[in-house]
């Protein structure tokens, strides 16, 4: 009987991080939202805020695709009537950074396990329960993507993620 060969790894396109801003007013985000799904794109997270003028929203959207037609899609965002101005910043020096919180089951007896580990990440204990442990840690998405596959032995019992935030270097436009 011969071993049946193992599938292929599906590969996925490359991750872009689009940068909008936008008018503060209801409905903007419904229509960039729209304009994805009318696309196929599946937005991998979503985070907006307001800028530093409150007339004006910051949203930081990271999707797959391939680079043409996210250079299409930026264009079409870009057409929109209350965005101001959108940009893709994949391959561009930039800061990004994400938050996560975490609860564990953490009994008494992994405690050590779990505090080396929040040490190595310069993560926080945000909560400490009887049989439970809430920590966060921020950094980049590959940093909390390790976090966590470290810390799934333990037990997650819920994890909550802010999507990835983004600010161009320099005097750059974000």
């Amino acid at each position: 009987m011969s071993a049946q060969p193992e599938p292929a790894p599906v590969e996925l396109p490359p991750l872009h991080t689009l940068s909008l801003f936008v008018n503060n007013k209801p409905g903007v985000l419904v229509r960039v939202s729209l304009a994805f799904a009318r696309r196929g794109f599946n937005i991998e997270s979503l985070v907006v805020s307001e800028g530093k003028d409150e007339r004006f929203s910051r949203i930081t959207i990271t999707c797959r695709g391939d680079r043409a037609t996210l250079d299409q899609m930026v264009r079409q965002l870009a057409k929109l009537v209350d965005v101001v101005h959108a940009i893709d910043h994949t391959g561009e020096e930039a800061i990004e950074i994400e938050i996560a919180l975490i609860k564990l089951e953490g009994g008494v007896e992994q405690r050590t396990q779990i505090f080396q580990i929040v040490e190595h990440y310069k993560a926080k204990v945000v909560d400490f329960g009887h049989d439970s442990l809430v920590l966060q840690v921020q950094g980049s998405s590959e940093k909390i993507d390790a976090f966590v596959e470290l810390l799934r032995p333990f037990g997650i019992l819920e994890l909550v993620r802010s999507g990835k935030l983004l600010m161009a270097r320099g005097r750059q436009t974000t």
